[in-house]
């Protein structure tokens, strides 16, 4: 059997220290494959935002191991930690993080830019990253000029200007309106689908996890359950 694409095993993570100490993970362990789609579930405070940040390498385990490829990612310091993490994953916030002042096609090749791609090789890659999300007329507006909709479009863009492996999504639809947020969601799972992205989105959305191929519930540090998608 091949190697998980991403790996947790025995993930712990603490702040603080005696009384005052939070264990936010006691334990976990999650493999995801090439091209699922997963959603981590749980309410606010469950640990699921540390452990999406732990599996995107920003931020390190107590004790416990992240595997990427199936190597551990203990392994990777300083130039190289960045390097992995810029060309790996993409990432879909609901705060958007976009420079409002900046331009939509600046915002979107921000990636390229840590990467130390050239600015020709950047523009033609970020004008293409914003076409495939029908937004290439407003590459040259402010991105505060932008809807809401249009700003997580950006974001997708700015995700997978670098075409990465997996892109994680936390809460991607959470400032959007209804029907703007299926629209982002489809844009999701199209990549996902189409493109073979694998994709980890962290919510509390139920009907958004049910889209997923997987779903892991975390309550208090801990993962409780697992459910996979019921073909319909």
């Amino acid at each position: 059997m091949s190697h998980p694409i991403l790996a947790a095993y025995d993930l712990k993570k603490s702040y603080g220290r005696g009384p005052n100490r939070f264990d936010a993970l006691k334990g976990v362990t999650l493999e995801i494959f090439a091209g699922e789609s997963v959603a981590i579930v749980g309410k606010s405070g469950s640990g699921k935002s540390t452990l999406m940040h732990l599996l995107a390498l920003l931020d390190k385990p107590s004790t416990g191991t992240v595997e990427l490829g199936g190597s551990d990612t203990a392994t990777l310091k300083g130039k190289r930690l960045n390097e992995t993490r810029n060309k790996t994953f993409g990432f879909v916030f609901q705060q958007f993080f976009l420079t409002p002042g900046a331009s939509v096609l600046e915002n979107v090749v921000l990636p390229l830019k840590i990467a130390g791609i050239g600015s020709r090789s950047r523009r033609v890659r970020g004008h293409a990253a914003l076409d495939r999300l029908e937004l290439g007329d407003k590459a040259k507006s402010k991105a505060n000029a932008l809807s809401g909709g249009q700003k997580q479009r950006a974001v997708i863009a700015r995700a997978l200007v670098n075409d990465p492996r997996i892109i994680f999504a936390d809460e991607p639809t959470g400032n959007l309106d209804s029907a703007t947020g299926a629209i982002v969601e489809d844009i999701l799972f199209g990549l996902n689908r189409e493109q073979g992205i694998t994709l980890i989105i962290v919510t509390h959305d139920e009907d958004l996890a049910a889209r997923c191929d997987r779903r892991v519930y975390i309550r208090d540090g801990l993962v409780v359950t697992e459910e996979a998608r019921v073909a319909a």
